[in-house]
């Protein structure tokens, strides 16, 4: 299901820049005030622009955590009140919001429940590609290439990387403790 959107931008994948961490901390600031009464830990950067090196499309993407879903639908609200754009994408895992705009975004806000498998593959994934450059690399290579492939698809570009986020997961998987 796409955000709709007025005019289609084509996909971007750009170098890292060093303002990226910045943006994120001045945003988390202003989220930190707005979703305090649903916040129930750090609210975390996360996505490509959270990896040092790392090429990237310019948006900021931020994980903030909630205890569940239906108790934070007040949420909503809060984080459109500080200009953020709700669209019910998968509305069974997360809050989802963009901004300024569906069709220029230079944020997006996942609110997820704490602690959950989402939760915790979004960070597992970041923090892999933070300790491994030659992951980082692989996944730099495919993000152009399909951002090269389906320009104006965000979709199917999120879905073609599916597959390779998947693996590193899988690998983290069997990285973790057995239950006793």
């Amino acid at each position: 299901m796409s955000f709709p959107t007025s005019e289609d931008v084509p996909i971007s994948v750009v170098p890292y820049s060093a303002a990226w961490p910045g943006l994120f901390a001045a945003e988390a600031r202003v989220l930190r005030a707005a979703l305090q009464p649903w916040l129930v830990g750090e609210v975390e950067h996360i996505g490509s622009t959270a990896v040092v090196g790392l090429s990237a499309k310019p948006v900021i993407d931020i994980m903030a955590p909630v205890r569940d879903l239906e108790s934070s639908r007040q949420a909503i609200a809060a984080a459109q009140s500080v200009g953020y754009c709700y669209f019910p994408y998968k509305p069974d895992e997360m809050h989802w919001f963009c901004k300024p705009s569906p069709a220029v975004r230079t944020h997006h806000l996942h609110l997820i429940p704490w602690r959950s498998q989402l939760w915790q593959e979004r960070l597992a994934f970041r923090d892999a590609l933070r300790r491994s450059s030659s992951l980082a690399q692989q996944y730099e290579s495919l993000k152009l290439q399909l951002a090269a492939r389906y320009p104006l698809d965000r979709e199917a570009y999120t879905e073609a990387k599916a597959p390779f986020i998947a693996s590193v997961l899988s690998a983290w998987r069997e990285g973790l403790p057995s239950a006793a």
